[in-house]
């Protein structure tokens, strides 16, 4: 069996075939993550505490780490002595709901006698019967060794959306006034980009509030229409060299929302999460979504574009800024977020610490209490937006993944009602395994 399985239309195909707090989008230039690097930092990096407990773990990956009814979810794994010495041991394996580490569903303890230059395999068939994702940790001793993620029927993890009666007006609202806003759009020849296959264009234009955002164009030299593909940025992404000759049959639209990419020079806004929290019709979001429906508006005009075939992708905060613009505007064809940032506000923040930890810092400082703070967040969540995506959706999540967990994940993508496609990366943390995702892509939109 492979290391990822795909769930179509929420139908299982069965051929199985880092902690990072900002995410570069950078799949084109990425060095491949290839099968065996995968596992090994699965089995090496996700562990804590190894050298003093002396143990060695190594997951099974046999089901990629998640089940669905009527499967019982069953963890095994292995553990050696770190020197090859024989090794006695107390272990204990338990598991928790992912949003409380504190309260264990499931607890056994073993004591374990491991012989000298072997190991030992220990299996846990375990109690689970609620959709949802779990967090697994082994003790050695009373010390935590490893942890890991897990999933149970991940296509039914329902979080209901918690919009306001006036979310659709709200945001119409907002498109209006960006409709009102003339995008004085200006394309500027980049020749020490530029190739022999593509030109490279600084593109600069405004958006809500007048405010000025930018990107990069790469065009095929030769005359015709050629689909279009946009890149949103993820938080605190930075410009990467691109490929500008990589392929000849592809606008490609490398983007920025305010602030950030090629606008953090200009950055007005400071931490962008916290900006405005308090004012839902002037947070930072309002406007980024936004900038991310302006950048459609800039790529359907533009000569060269085949505007029946406009597509997006991101990751992290481009996944969110992706599926906002689909819901936001009908024209592109096809998506493709991975690892997708702000949805399910309450529950993400019980999982993570950033960015949970400076929002309420923010929010303490405002003066705002829960329920505010959440309603206030509630007009820029991911899962409130997802219902109104009507254009096919391929995402890709990390089960591992610490800063964009697969529970938020999920939250949205459970909730688009188009045509849509699921890739799980069972070892990969806040990012996807681009080997396997970057052919999937191009795969998913050339039968657009």
């Amino acid at each position: 069996m492979g290391y990822t399985r795909e769930i179509l239309s929420q139908q299982i195909n069965p051929n199985h075939s880092e902690l990072s707090k900002y995410l570069r989008l950078s799949n084109l230039h990425l060095h491949f993550r290839m099968k065996k690097l995968l596992l090994s930092v699965f089995s090496i990096a996700l562990a804590i505490g190894m050298d003093a407990a002396d143990l060695k773990v190594n997951v099974d990956l046999s089901h990629d780490l998640w089940w669905n009814a009527p499967e019982t979810p069953t963890v095994k794994f292995s553990l050696a002595d770190s020197l090859s010495r024989a090794n006695e041991s107390k272990i204990r394996f338990f598991v928790t709901p992912d949003t409380d580490e504190n309260s264990d569903i499931f607890s056994e303890e073993r004591v374990i006698n491991i012989p000298k230059n072997d190991s030992i395999n220990l299996t846990f068939t375990l109690p689970i019967s609620q959709p949802g994702f779990y967090k697994c940790f082994i003790e050695d001793d009373g010390n935590v060794i490893h942890r890991f993620n897990i999933g149970y029927e991940p296509t039914s993890c329902i979080s209901l959306p918690d919009s306001q009666p006036d979310f659709d007006t709200f945001w119409q609202r907002a498109l209006n006034e960006l409709a009102a806003v003339d995008g004085e759009y200006k394309v500027v020849l980049d020749k020490k980009q530029s190739g022999k296959k593509r030109k490279a264009y600084d593109v600069e234009m405004k958006s809500w509030g007048g405010e000025t955002i930018r990107g990069k164009l790469y065009v095929p030299v030769a005359d015709g229409k050629y689909p279009a593909l946009i890149y949103y940025n993820g938080y605190g992404a930075q410009p990467w060299d691109f490929d500008v000759d990589g392929r000849d049959d592809l606008i490609e639209f490398v983007t920025g929302v305010r602030g950030q990419m090629y606008n953090q020079p200009y950055n007005t806004y400071g931490d962008w999460i916290r900006y405005n929290l308090d004012k839902p019709d002037s947070y930072y979001y309002k406007g980024a979504f936004m900038d991310a429906v302006r950048f459609i508006d800039f790529i359907s005009q533009y000569e060269k574009t085949d505007t029946d075939r406009i597509f997006a992708e991101g990751g992290s905060q481009g996944g969110a800024l992706t599926l906002a613009a689909a819901s936001l505007d009908d024209r592109l064809a096809a998506i493709c977020p991975y690892i997708p940032f702000l949805s399910d506000y309450k529950d993400y923040f019980k999982i993570v610490n950033w960015p949970a930890a400076p929002v309420m810092e923010e929010a303490k400082l405002k003066g705002l209490d829960d329920d505010t703070l959440y309603r206030n967040l509630s007009y820029f969540d991911i899962k409130n937006l997802a219902r109104r995506i009507k254009c096919p959706v391929m995402m890709g999540i990390g089960l591992q993944d610490p800063t964009c967990p697969p529970h938020t994940n999920m939250s949205s993508y459970n909730l688009i009602t188009s045509p849509k496609r699921l890739i799980i990366y069972p070892t990969c943390g806040h990012t996807v395994d681009y080997s396997d995702w970057n052919p999937r892509r191009d795969k998913f939109l050339q039968d657009k």
